[in-house]
């Protein structure tokens, strides 16, 4: 099946106003933007919505604190959403809307939308590096920094569950729908890829107990590492708070910096992720902070040598 990737998530929120503000301030344009909530879109379209967690157009929450509500998945075509219709609706309900979407749940009552995708191609650079030894990416005289890039967020990356069965959850999104495990952590979950995509990961799944049902973070690709550190830093400079990074994943080789949000789930920014295709290998690893990050920083004030050392810097060499 020629599933692409996440296009958008829906999420039933206690406070409609920090969640708005928040999304905007990451770096995401709101569309139709009102007290009710609305669309934050990245550059290609992908995007988030918000609604008040009472609002009656949303699919019935899960019972647990987690506020998302919907996953909707972006398909190449008409006839990959018609072979998910077929595939599902043999054993469980299939929605078609108003709008042409299918709505269903997964086997763990996540609840699933699939519809022909809304991403619109990019032609944007991305981020190049000059090394030693190396053919040069970036020109004679063409700096590499610039102080004021946007730094946008590109399109919507992936998702991670909380999930009480990760065996019964990943039987379901590879038996069923054609993804592929590309990496796992052994007793805790798998990275899974649909066929659409070369992405290392649109999905990760994580073990936990049954109350903790729901989303751990979603993420926005960015133009590469650099913007990962501007976009970041300009999101500590606005008041929010850094959960984890920035840094660089092991397993999918992306860079990140993750965020608390008022979402219920964490918030990321990542860039440079693995592509892989049928000839990968999966790899297995013991869950542990080795094999989470190949290495991590720690957000610090801005510093000039010459001036005293940063809040908290021993001031040794």
């Amino acid at each position: 099946m020629n599933i692409i990737g996440p296009d958008a998530l829906i999420f039933g929120v206690d406070d409609v106003a920090a969640c708005c503000q928040y999304l905007q301030d990451y770096g995401l344009r709101g569309v139709d933007v009102n007290e009710q909530g609305g669309r934050f879109e990245a550059l290609d379209g992908t995007h988030i919505v918000i609604r008040h967690r009472d609002d009656p157009s949303l699919p019935p929450a899960m019972g647990t604190a987690s506020q998302l509500r919907e996953t909707v998945y972006g398909v190449a075509d008409s006839a990959t959403l018609e072979s998910i219709a077929n595939e599902l609706g043999r054993d469980r309900e299939v929605r078609r809307d108003a709008h042409g979407r299918l709505h269903t749940v997964d086997d763990l009552g996540f609840a699933l939308a699939f519809q022909v995708t809304v991403r619109r191609p990019l032609a944007l650079a991305g981020e190049t590096v000059n090394a030693p030894g190396s053919a040069a990416q970036r020109p004679v005289n063409a700096l590499g920094v610039d102080p004021t890039r946007e730094a946008l967020p590109r399109t919507l990356s992936h998702v991670v569950y909380f999930v009480p069965d990760a065996a019964k959850a990943e039987a379901f999104y590879v038996k069923r729908l054609g993804f592929v495990c590309t990496d796992r952590f052994t007793g805790v979950g798998p990275f899974l890829r649909p066929a659409g995509t070369s992405d290392h990961h649109t999905l990760f799944m994580i073990q936990t107990p049954p109350q903790m049902k729901g989303v751990e973070h979603f993420t926005f690709h960015m133009g590469g590492p650099t913007e990962v550190m501007q976009a970041g830093t300009r999101f500590v400079e606005k008041g929010y708070q850094s959960f984890w990074g920035p840094g660089r994943h092991r397993f999918g080789s992306n860079w990140f910096w993750y965020f608390n949000s008022p979402l219920g789930c964490h918030v990321e920014y990542d860039a440079d992720m693995d592509q892989h295709d049928q000839r990968w290998t999966a790899r297995e690893a013991p869950m542990s902070a080795d094999a989470s990050q190949l290495f991590l920083f720690q957000h610090r004030a801005r510093w000039a040598p010459g001036s005293p050392p940063p809040a908290g810097a021993s001031g040794k060499h």
